[in-house]
């Protein structure tokens, strides 16, 4: 198994245990979805419940949770267009001091046309950070697949470090 840690703050973000897929050698795009949690109990990580299982995931004490956020516990964060991009040009300049010379290029040229890809749709994005909250660090950015219920996250992939477990 893979897991994806901030090469900033050594946050773990992610793992290869969710369906994961490289978007034009940039970012990863990681599907999720909302699963239920009692407290207490095992995390469940299973299909769409039944419509008799829908009363039970109902009850009492139940919340209902991202499974990537749940199992990061990374922090929802907000910002504005204009504060975005701001982090935006620091992280950035950050990644792209700790990235090897013959993939500063293509970073640099990837980066900039995915951010505005990101900043077109700004308002469909909820935004997400490690569990150390570190201000630094990367954001992760939560939107929907076209059906709008579909939940996934994108992750910058020069921002990431594997590691194998």
């Amino acid at each position: 198994m893979l897991l994806y840690e901030d090469i900033v703050t050594g946050d773990e973000m992610f793992s290869d245990a969710f369906p994961v897929k490289l978007v034009d050698d940039i970012v990863y795009e990681v599907d999720c979805s909302m699963i239920t949690v009692k407290p207490g109990a095992d995390v469940d990580i299973g299909a769409n419940p039944s419509a008799e299982e829908q009363e039970e995931a109902l009850e009492e004490g139940t919340t209902q949770v991202n499974n990537v956020v749940f199992s990061f516990r990374l922090q929802s964060t907000s910002f504005d267009k204009k504060s975005y991009l701001g982090y935006l040009k620091t992280y950035m300049k950050t990644v792209k001091a700790k990235l090897p010379a013959d993939r500063v290029e293509a970073f640099e040229k990837g980066a900039a046309a995915y951010a505005k890809k990101l900043v077109a749709n700004f308002k469909d994005y909820e935004f997400y950070v490690g569990e150390n909250m570190n201000p630094d660090g990367m954001v992760a950015l939560l939107n929907y697949r076209e059906d709008g219920v579909t939940p996934y996250f994108t992750f910058w992939k020069d921002g990431l470090k594997e590691t194998k477990l």
